[in-house]
């Protein structure tokens, strides 16, 4: 089967026969023709017996998109977008994304500011396609910059890209056939139940409790300053409702959540006393635990609990494994479940990943069904 094509975007004709092209006038075969509808999807049409009334045929398909109002729409869109400079379109991008949180945004600048607008800050929106993406991953392969801020980088311009194509700008999408970069994160430095007894023990009371919060319950760092005895819904069950922000210092929503969404996770008996043991002590502020020593009216900052890690590991008292940082606790959290047979799609639950592939990536090698376990089992049935 031979197919012709017409003028870009017309589309083409063909015979579904054994006869070559140049005999298509005299064989009694019918032309066929394809083309894509206004709604850009590959259609087909057959039954015409001359090859010029299946050229008009595919005119008339090709004129009417054209002149249709969605066309029309589009090629305004391609005009007005298509001429505009990265820096410009990024501009206009960054109102819509009122979704993301003072950190998230602040990191995003990081990567526009640093890595993207150096590179695209003039180009023109309709020049992108697959090989200037290819190259600049490329680019940055060369200049040595890490896999993971890579990574962090393409999301973002796969994210400006994909809002590009979807104003029609480009005819085939300048992310088609890219090979992102392929970011392999270090394997999770965990604590032994050893080593976490001297840890927890080793700072002040908020210290403690920030420790058998993110070990015993799986809390990130902000959520664990932002505990709330409100938030004991049950007997064995905490409410995470949010966190503190690093960046603004203040209650925000969860992460990978919007505002008022939650989740509940497993509350053990030395945690539970943890939250009761420090609201008889020092009190509640609206219920919160944890606030500021300089403004009890305002949460916790990061600092007051980071200075304390740092302080802990430099004065070498307590055994730390080596690379271990403070958020090594929320891991523990994750061996601990993995390795007594609590399933990973629970485990991604209450640690609030956006998906359990995050929490396979990360932990699969704490799994009970782990390669390392496998190789031994293997190795039994192999000895002689």
């Amino acid at each position: 089967m031979a197919i012709t094509g017409l003028t870009r975007g017309m589309g083409s004709f063909f015979k579904e026969c054994e006869h070559p092209e140049p005999r298509w006038s005299k064989c009694p075969h019918e032309y066929k023709i394809r083309y894509r509808n206004a709604a850009g999807r590959q259609s087909e049409e057959s039954g015409f017996t001359t090859q010029d009334k299946a050229k008009t045929r595919l005119a008339e398909v090709y004129h009417a998109r054209k002149n249709s109002p969605q066309s029309q729409r589009k090629a305004e869109r391609i005009q007005k977008y298509g001429v505009m400079q990265f820096s410009a379109y990024v501009a206009e991008w960054l109102k819509g994304q009122r979704d993301l949180s003072p950190t998230s945004l602040r990191n995003l600048d990081s990567l526009l500011r640093n890595h993207l607008l150096p590179v695209f800050g003039s180009r023109r929106m309709g020049t992108f396609d697959h090989k200037v993406v290819e190259a600049f991953i490329q680019s940055m392969e060369r200049n040595g910059i890490g896999t993971a801020t890579q990574t962090n980088v393409f999301m973002s311009l796969k994210a400006i890209l994909l809002d590009a194509n979807r104003l029609g700008l480009y005819e085939d999408s300048p992310l088609d056939g890219v090979k992102a970069p392929q970011y392999d994160p270090k394997r999770a430095v965990i604590p032994s139940v050893a080593q976490l007894q001297g840890i927890r023990t080793a700072g002040d009371d908020a210290f403690r409790l920030v420790t058998d919060l993110m070990s015993g319950c799986g809390l990130r760092n902000g959520e664990a300053y932002a505990v709330n005895v409100n938030n004991i819904v049950a007997e064995n069950v905490y409410r995470v409702t949010e966190q503190v922000n690093q960046a603004s210092k203040t209650y925000a929503r969860l992460k990978h959540r919007k505002v008022g969404e939650y989740r509940d996770v497993p509350l053990p008996a030395r945690a539970k006393l943890s939250i009761e043991s420090y609201a008889d002590a020092y009190g509640t502020v609206d219920g919160y635990l944890l606030r500021n020593p300089k403004d009890i009216t305002q949460a916790i900052p990061h600092h007051v609990v980071d200075s304390q890690w740092r302080g802990i590991r430099k004065a070498g008292r307590v055994e730390i494994p080596e690379g271990m940082v403070l958020y090594g606790l929320r891991h523990f959290f994750a061996s601990n479940c993995l390795s007594n047979g609590i399933p990973i799609t629970d485990v991604a639950e209450w640690m609030g990943h956006r998906s359990v592939d995050v929490t396979f990536t990360i932990y699969r090698h704490l799994m009970p069904g782990s390669i390392g376990r496998a190789a031994q089992l293997l190795d039994l049935g192999m000895a002689v």
